[in-house]
């Protein structure tokens, strides 16, 4: 194994004895079926069986376990109550046995091989802008409420009287990332002193990382609502990886 293939990594989150195990193996079937150099690490809270354990290292996952991460107590009511686990992916900051990693959430599928996105500029945290068009998920957002989006930056300006436009915003189920110890640790110190907000740790992400983010284009994570919202921005035939988050109540 060469020292460039030891030292990057897929990397994805699990916890509780749910049905998240099925997209983490699917991820790592299609992950394989895409030829990937790179391994898939499974990032694991105390509450995975060890039946889960073992399925998935039977796909040839790495399974790392952690300890969980909370944010401050507050009154914030996420969007989804299970957030409040997510911030525990903060740690995977911590493998600097790697030197670069692309996380992946386990509602995501890898259609075709993306491992050229290890070879990005360091420096920079890559990941695919969101979009706020949908009601049943941003009502709440100043972007909402005015009909803009960063998507279509030009159908609706930011109005002048509301200050600055907000910075560029990603979807954080899929980013390209350097873990560093020093990074970990900023991450923990801005925790403590940042309130929560509904979109937990993608919000807290954003952020952090506004002054290096980089926009990648979405057929590495193309969100399904993408499909109806903003088919105009969409390459079907392009796509190489499926985000399927969309809401329910989006398809009734």
């Amino acid at each position: 194994m060469s020292m460039d293939v030891a030292k990057r990594a897929f990397v994805t989150f699990l916890a509780g004895n749910g049905d998240y195990i099925k997209g983490v193996v699917g991820l790592a079937k299609g992950l394989r079926k895409a030829n990937t150099r790179y391994p898939l690490v499974v990032v694991v809270l105390p509450d995975v069986p060890d039946d889960h354990r073992r399925i998935l290292r039977s796909q040839g996952c790495i399974v790392r376990e952690i300890e969980p991460v909370y944010p401050p107590e507050n009154q914030t009511k996420f969007v989804r109550a299970y957030f409040v686990i997510n911030y525990s992916k903060l740690r995977i900051w911590e493998f600097e046995e790697y030197e670069k990693m692309i996380y992946l959430d386990a509602d995501i599928q890898v259609f075709d091989n993306i491992d050229h996105l290890f070879d990005l500029p360091n420096g920079y945290f890559y990941a695919v802008m969101d979009c706020f068009c949908d009601k049943s998920v941003w009502s709440n957002s100043p972007q909402n409420k005015i009909g803009y989006c960063q998507q279509r930056p030009e159908k609706v300006k930011w109005p002048a009287g509301m200050g600055s436009p907000p910075p560029l915003y990603f979807n954080a189920g899929m980013f390209v990332f350097e873990p560093n110890l020093v990074t970990y640790s900023n991450l923990l110190e801005a925790l403590k002193v940042t309130t929560p907000t509904t979109f937990a740790e993608q919000d807290f992400l954003n952020m952090f990382f506004k002054d290096v983010y980089k926009p990648i284009p979405n057929v590495y994570n193309l969100l399904l609502a993408m499909l109806w919202l903003h088919p105009e921005n969409v390459e079907i035939d392009k796509v190489q990886v499926v985000h399927y988050s969309a809401e329910p109540n989006m398809f009734a």
